[in-house]
């Protein structure tokens, strides 16, 4: 099995980028850690070098304002960072769970380790579903997730999974609580931060009562390709000639989704309609993007390029259907 996928580990159907170790349900956290290859720490270590004179070797000297993040298990070194920085343990991502596994009904579905052990998350089902049209099923999942060389900052995320194409989207709406972010400048507390989710959380209903809106909105041909010149061609006109080749590929795979090839593209709520644009998009980034691997893409839909070309298509659908 590739070393990707043994740090990935799922329960139930399997997951839409195809990699991890199946689980059975209602594992313990011990078991999520071992299958999913958190099970191991962070360790810090200062930033050493050796001085030279005159072709002779120097004296070893200590650089006071950074130190060395590596593994436990392997040794290998993960980033340098400031003195300052604040660690976060692979752990302590699952930890995060515990009590809403045991208590408030969740149910951890994914969990892994990105880039070697740069980047880590779990993702939870919350218990809330909705169903648009034609029977499309929507759930509600909350992603947290960290980094281990301050790319990322801690940070919990309401994300919602269309069932029919696994379609991921970060219910992110401009003037609503969305992400909740820790920087590793501070110190991650995991009750404060459940506290502020319970907001977020709560906008379940207000996002989906926009994504039933989004269903309901018929498009004009014009309205469709301009939403994807808008979405997909952004800065185009700038672009050099490689990268508008790559942008009028893009078009094409989404426009092609949009009108039939995609993934539950029959379906009521999505055939001609705002909701449709967006899961095109959403379904070219998760699932047709090149992408070096599944890893990469995982990484790029979540965190990266991806999740942003998924956010400018959300905020376009919305305009387009107010």
């Amino acid at each position: 099995m590739p070393a990707a996928a043994q740090s990935l580990a799922y329960q139930g159907q399997t997951p839409w980028h195809q990699l991890g170790n199946p689980l059975p349900p209602r594992q313990s956290i011990d078991t999520w850690a071992r299958e999913a290859g958190m099970d191991w720490s962070i360790r810090e270590a200062p930033v050493r070098f050796m001085t030279d004179t005159a072709g002779a070797l120097g004296s070893i000297r200590t650089f006071e304002d950074q130190k060395v993040l590596y593994r436990s298990d392997t040794q290998a070194p993960l980033s340098v960072v400031s003195h300052r920085y604040q660690v976060v343990q692979p752990k302590e991502v699952l930890e995060f769970y515990r009590d809403l596994t045991e208590i408030s009904g969740y149910e951890l579905e994914t969990a892994g380790v990105l880039k070697a052990g740069r980047k880590f998350w779990a993702l939870a089902r919350i218990g809330k579903e909705a169903s648009l049209k034609g029977g499309d099923l929507v759930r509600g999942y909350l992603l947290l997730a960290t980094s281990s060389d301050g790319t990322l900052a801690t940070t919990a995320t309401p994300t919602t999974i269309r069932v029919v194409c696994q379609n991921t989207l970060s219910m992110a709406i401009r003037g609503a609580v969305d992400a909740i972010k820790v920087p590793h400048s501070t110190t991650f507390e995991a009750e404060a931060v459940k506290k502020q989710l319970g907001v977020a959380v709560s906008g379940w209903d207000s996002f989906m009562y926009r994504m039933k809106t989004l269903s309901e909105r018929k498009v004009r041909t014009h309205e469709a390709l301009n939403f994807f010149l808008k979405v997909v061609c952004q800065g185009d006109a700038l672009a050099d000639p490689s990268v508008r080749l790559v942008n009028e590929r893009a078009l094409k795979k989404v426009q092609a989704l949009y009108d039939g090839q995609g993934r539950g593209a029959e379906l009521a709520s999505t055939q001609g309609t705002a909701w449709g644009l967006l899961n095109a998009v959403t379904e070219f980034v998760d699932h047709e993007r090149r992408a070096r691997s599944q890893e990469y893409r995982l990484d790029s839909a979540w965190f990266g390029r991806g999740a942003a070309l998924k956010q400018r298509a959300l905020d376009a659908a919305l305009q387009l259907a107010s």
